[in-house]
């Protein structure tokens, strides 16, 4: 992943998010981001699908350090506050971090900004798709932010290229005591336009229970992890 904000491949300069954080409640506490798709875990997957970003952060516990550093890419790992309070407090954490390094470098923070979940293995379509969607409207001044629409007609909020601008705004204009903590990413978006864009059938496919694991060859091939349980094999 290269430093820096300049435009990546294609004239589409971004940064990433990678929320890592959940409980993964339906997998026994499993980390989804350790589970493996051939041979990789879900978050290098991640990671590799937004190599193309300036920077990127990962939302996620401590317990991931060695698997950030394992993709071999430039990589913050942050921790929303406090934990599991869902995934607009963890956006809100990435971002922040981001900023903060932008700052301290002195350059300017990218236009667009990627936002992903690490459990959809087939993730990389649905980037290629937002960038190359982005690229289209280069030339109108203000393009909306890009959410994946996948087969289903479902909008994937955490598969997006969100306008960083406009991702900033709606990360500050929260305005509640308990701040963004179990905040939905549909009241954290309230304010934010966006248009969607159609993505291959399957790419924003995610893995909650051992049975969406299954269905996608997607393993617990991590040394610790239990193996998935027979009867839901």
């Amino acid at each position: 992943m290269r430093s820096g904000t300049g435009p990546a491949a294609g004239g589409t300069a971004y940064q990433a998010i990678i929320l890592a954080g959940g409980r993964s409640s339906r997998l026994g506490g499993t980390p989804k981001a350790l589970l493996e798709s051939s041979g990789r875990t879900l978050l290098a997957v991640a990671l590799e699908a937004a190599s193309g970003a300036g920077a990127c952060a990962v939302a996620g516990p401590p317990e991931l350090s060695a698997a950030v550093e394992a993709a071999g890419v430039p990589t913050l790992l942050v921790r929303e506050e406090p934990p599991f309070s869902g995934p607009a407090a963890a956006v809100a954490a990435a971002w922040s971090a981001l900023v903060l390094k932008d700052k301290e470098a002195g350059r300017p923070q990218p236009e667009w900004t990627l936002v992903l979940a690490c459990d959809m293995p087939f993730i990389a379509q649905a980037v290629a798709a937002l960038l190359a969607e982005a690229r289209s409207v280069q030339i109108h001044p203000l393009p909306p932010s890009l959410l994946s629409l996948d087969e289903t007609g479902r909008e994937q909020p955490l598969a997006a290229l969100y306008r960083t601008e406009a991702l900033a705004s709606a990360v500050g204009s929260i305005d509640r005591p308990d701040g963004l903590e179990n905040l939905s990413m549909k009241r954290l978006l309230a304010r934010v336009q966006w248009r969607n864009v159609a993505v291959p059938p399957n790419s924003t496919a995610d893995i909650d229970t051992w049975e969406d694991a299954g269905r996608w060859s997607v393993k617990p091939g991590i040394a610790g992890i239990p193996d998935v349980p027979a009867t839901e094999n």
